[in-house]
C-alpha cells in the first residue's frame, strides 16, 4: 500500500496497527498536508448495521474541534474498507511514555497536567452526548509541545447506547473497561472516568489496578474486588488524590464524579494548591 494513491491521499508509510486495523501517515495531495489514515477491519463494511453505526459516530466525533481532541478530517472508503483521516500528531503515545518509566512512575505534577488534559477533551465530547468508550494509554498522545491528545473518537459510541456491538463483541480494552460495560449495560460519560481512573493509576503506581493473566479474571477483580491504595505503592500522593482515585474506580456508576467537569474540579484544586506549597495531605 506504501506509494498507493487512494482518492487525494498518497500513502507514505505504516506507522501503526492493532485490533482496529492499521494506521498510516499520508499527504492529503489536495491541502498540502500530512494527515493519519486508519483503517478499519472489513465487517465495517460488511455488515450493514455496524457500518451505519460507525458512520453516524464518526460524523459526530468529526464535528469536534478542542485542543485535546484529533480532529477527524475525513470517512471514506477504499476497496471494500472503511478508512479515517484524521490529524498526524507527532509526538509519543502515553503508554509509550508509562512504559518507558518503568518502576520509576512519572512525577506527580506532570501526572496531573496529563490527566486534566485528558479530562478537559472528554469534558468537550461529553458536552455534545459523544462518550469515548475507549479510554486508555494507546489513544492519548502527547505532541511536543505537551499538549495532550486523545485519539479515536470517531470509534466511540453515543450515550446511552450499548457497550457491546453484538453478542461477546466488545469494542474496549479489558483492563480499562468499566463494571457497566462488562455487564453489558447502557453506559454514559461516567464510563469514560472510570477508565480514566485506571488510566491515572497506572499512571501513579507503575501497574493496573486489576490484573489477570485471563479476560475473565480481570472481569471478575472489577467486578468484585477493590484495587491496592496507590498511597501503599507510591509515599508521595496526596490523600486528596487517592480520593479522587478511589472516586473514579467505584464500582457504582452513581458514586463516581457525575461528570467530567466535577473530576476537574477537583483535580485543579489539587494541583492549586501544590502549586501555591499548600499541603494536600
Amino acid at each position: 500500500m506504501i506509494g498507493d494513491n487512494i482518492l487525494h491521499y498518497c500513502i507514505l508509510e505504516k506507522i501503526g496497527e492493532g485490533g482496529m486495523g492499521e494506521v498510516y501517515l499520508a499527504e492529503d495531495i489536495a491541502l498540502a498536508r500530512k494527515v493519519a489514515l486508519k483503517f478499519l477491519p472489513q465487517h465495517y463494511i460488511s455488515d450493514a448495521d455496524l457500518n451505519k453505526r460507525f458512520r453516524r459516530e464518526a460524523k459526530a466525533a468529526a464535528a469536534l474541534n478542542h485542543p485535546n481532541i484529533v480532529t477527524i478530517h475525513e470517512i471514506g472508503e477504499h476497496e471494500g474498507r472503511a478508512f479515517i483521516a484524521m490529524e498526524y500528531v507527532e509526538g509519543e503515545s502515553l503508554r509509550d511514555i508509562v512504559k518507558a518509566t518503568g518502576r520509576s512512575p512519572l512525577p506527580i505534577d506532570q501526572i496531573l497536567n496529563i490527566v486534566i488534559q485528558i479530562c478537559e477533551g472528554l469534558s468537550a465530547a461529553h458536552q455534545t452526548g459523544i462518550i469515548h468508550r475507549d479510554v486508555k494509554p494507546e489513544n492519548i498522545i502527547i505532541d511536543k509541545t505537551g499538549r495532550v491528545r486523545i485519539l479515536d473518537f470517531g470509534l466511540a459510541g453515543m450515550a446511552g447506547v450499548s457497550k457491546l456491538t453484538k453478542a461477546g463483541s466488545t469494542l474496549g480494552t479489558v483492563s480499562y473497561m468499566s463494571p457497566e460495560q462488562f455487564r453489558s449495560e447502557p453506559v454514559d460519560q461516567r464510563t469514560d472516568l472510570w477508565s480514566l481512573g485506571v488510566v491515572l493509576y497506572e499512571m501513579l503506581t507503575g501497574q493496573l489496578p486489576f490484573q489477570g493473566e485471563y479476560e475473565q479474571a480481570v472481569m471478575y477483580q472489577v467486578l468484585n474486588e477493590e484495587p491496592q491504595p496507590v498511597a501503599k505503592l507510591r509515599d508521595d500522593v496526596p490523600e486528596i488524590l487517592q480520593q479522587i482515585v478511589t472516586k473514579a474506580l467505584s464500582k457504582r456508576a452513581n458514586a463516581r464524579c457525575q461528570n467530567a467537569d466535577e473530576l476537574l474540579a477537583d483535580l485543579r484544586e489539587l494541583q492549586q494548591g501544590k502549586a501555591s506549597g499548600i499541603s494536600a495531605k
